[in-house]
């Protein structure tokens, strides 16, 4: 399925060079339309219209009616952890009233680039960072609390649970400053204390200036 790209500045799902810009054509002749940091413009005339997302809602983008809100306009995300190349995975979020068809042209389109799509509902976060930052976020406040170091808090996770590599080494390489933006926005959503940014990541971001 053909798919165009309206795009303003960077894009964390499809940086600079990634093979997917390139395989874009042009939006009169597409039928599907993938907004990358460019506001949304509805066209019930395509198959589906992609919004790119950072941690927010996609009814932030459509507007929300009680529950009843959808219609041929969908979220996505490709995962990465901060500053680590975009992963293959693609979270796409539906609305109640998404229409199926669109659903599955945009599964057309992501895993016909050889990525991995699941489907999810409209939540701040969506699946993986509500899953995740509660762990990092516990992984560095062991740290703090001295249980143990954090080379052996890393090596237990890779060793004990299998993990390619462990919570503070894949919290640091990402980045720590960009680790609290994303646990702020989860718990600034939810108000889960497991999501209230850990002491190290809050230090991170201050330096940073964020």
């Amino acid at each position: 399925m053909r798919y165009a790209i309206l795009r303003d500045g960077e894009s964390r799902s499809f940086p600079t060079g990634d093979p997917f810009l390139e395989a874009a054509v042009e939006p009169r002749v597409a039928e599907v339309v993938i907004h990358l940091g460019s506001p949304l413009v509805p066209d019930a005339g395509k198959a589906a219209v992609l919004v790119e997302l950072a941690t927010e809602c996609l009814g932030q983008h459509t507007g929300e009616h009680a529950g009843e809100e959808g219609s041929n306009v969908l979220g996505f995300a490709r995962y990465c952890n901060g500053a680590d190349p975009p992963s293959s995975l693609i979270e796409l979020v539906r609305q109640p009233r998404t229409a199926e068809s669109a659903i599955a042209a945009a599964r057309s389109v992501f895993e016909g680039a050889g990525l991995t799509v699941v489907v999810c509902a409209d939540q701040a976060g969506r699946i993986l960072d509500r899953l995740l930052r509660p762990k990092y976020n516990a992984a560095l406040r062991f740290l703090d609390e001295g249980l143990a170091s954090a080379a052996d808090i890393d090596l237990t996770c890779r060793l004990g649970l299998g993990y390619p590599d462990g919570p503070i080494e894949r919290i640091v390489r990402g980045g720590l400053a960009e680790h609290y933006a994303v646990s702020k926005a989860l718990f600034d959503a939810y108000g889960t204390a497991a999501y209230a940014p850990a002491r190290r990541a809050a230090v991170a971001a201050r330096r940073e200036g964020w």
